[in-house]
């Protein structure tokens, strides 16, 4: 991504079978540990002859690698519906109307300028989008859909007018980009992708901040209330959404103490940098910027490696990379100056460091704005 230098190693990624399993790679096992090597000790001395046996080094610290949230398997089973006109009949809702049509009910809300709660009157002429539709599937999440399709995600969720907190519901019909309709009726077989160009789109698929931040909620029934980790914090499960925290009034306070490597905007190269970053040795805590909900929490974006994503309202959402550990888990509660990991070197980091982001509305704002004088 661009704004970050290319480093030594970085946690591994899943194989791709499971990136077509969904947008996030399955959850590791407990016993299967990745160990972070501690830094050279400055007075280390070569052995000698004439010098006494040194005791043996330490093994390097064995970090508990946290889970990572799954998510549904996603078929390519989009139906393809060309643009018409619908005369609405006595009793008709909007909802009935998308799956009379195979529309989304959204899109035409959207295409006939209609607002909540959308009331209808018989022999109301409705315009109907054309397009493919993917009719969602609970715990289905919008990174998951857009593999599947080969498209960013980013352009489903303009198409679509989505909005915070881009939690999808079981039975909606989202518009995909991309392609001309053709003039046909309704089709009543959903058109399959062939397996061959599936691999190949997941392959090239790529995975970045915005993309979790808006597409990482799974689906679920619009009646079902959204809850979050108890007291003992555990991993929130794919078909669980995380709660959305109050509205944000403060200011942020800093995810740690060090000289600023990296600031906000482009670089000497060109490339933008959409956060901040600050040199930490390994093993310096991370600490929460400002109260409010874990949206993520792992390893499956390799250039920033161990990740935390927070949610704090008002549209405000943190991001700290580089992590060596990760001391949190997805929908649990967090306050303002609470430790969530260590800092490190994973992903794409030449040296041990801290990347700081902070978004607004999904959009880069600098951190330096936000934060007190240090």
């Amino acid at each position: 991504m661009a704004g970050h230098d290319k480093g030594r190693r970085w946690l591994p990624m899943a194989p791709l079978p499971l990136l077509l399993a969904g947008c996030i790679p399955a959850p590791v096992q407990d016993s299967a540990p990745y160990a972070a090597p501690l830094p050279p000790s400055a007075t280390s001395i070569p052995p000698s002859p004439s010098m006494p046996p040194q005791p043996a080094k330490p093994e390097p610290q064995m970090i508990e690698r946290k889970p990572v949230w799954t998510a549904q398997q996603v078929s390519a089973n989009a139906r393809t519906v060309t643009a018409s006109s619908y005369s609405v009949q006595p009793g008709d809702t909007l909802r009935g109307v998308g799956n009379r049509t195979g529309a989304g009910s959204e899109a035409i809300a959207r295409a006939n300028g209609l607002q909540p709660p959308y009331a209808l009157r018989p022999g109301q002429s409705l315009s109907i989008p054309g397009g493919r539709y993917h009719a969602v599937a609970e715990g289905e999440t919008g990174i998951a859909i857009a593999v599947a399709y080969g498209v960013r995600w980013s352009d489903i969720v303009d198409i679509n007018g989505l909005t915070e907190p881009y939690v999808l519901r079981r039975g909606q019909r989202l518009l995909l980009p991309g392609g001309e309709m053709p003039a046909a009726p309704v089709a009543t077989q959903p058109v399959r992708a062939p397996a061959s160009s599936l691999e190949q789109r997941a392959a090239a698929f790529r995975i970045d901040i915005d993309d979790v931040l808006t597409g990482g909620q799974p689906a679920v029934i619009e009646e079902k209330p959204r809850t979050v980790a108890k007291a003992q914090p555990r991993p929130l499960p794919s078909n669980v959404p995380i709660a959305q925290p109050d509205g944000f009034s403060g200011q942020f306070a800093w995810p740690l103490k060090g000289a600023i490597l990296s600031r906000f905007g482009p670089g000497e190269s060109g490339a933008k940098n959409n956060g901040i970053d600050i040199a930490a040795p390994i093993g310096t805590p991370i600490r929460a910027a400002a109260d409010g909900v874990v949206a993520y929490a792992g390893d499956s974006i390799a250039v920033f490696g161990g990740l935390v994503l927070i949610t704090h309202g008002s549209g405000w959402v943190s991001a700290y990379g580089h992590a060596n550990r990760i001391d949190v888990v997805r929908g649990q509660k967090v306050t303002k100056g609470q430790v969530i990991g260590l800092s490190g070197d994973t992903g794409y980091a030449s040296k041990p460091k801290l990347h700081f982001e902070l978004r607004k509305d999904r959009v880069p704002i600098n951190p330096m704005t936000q934060l007190p004088s240090p």
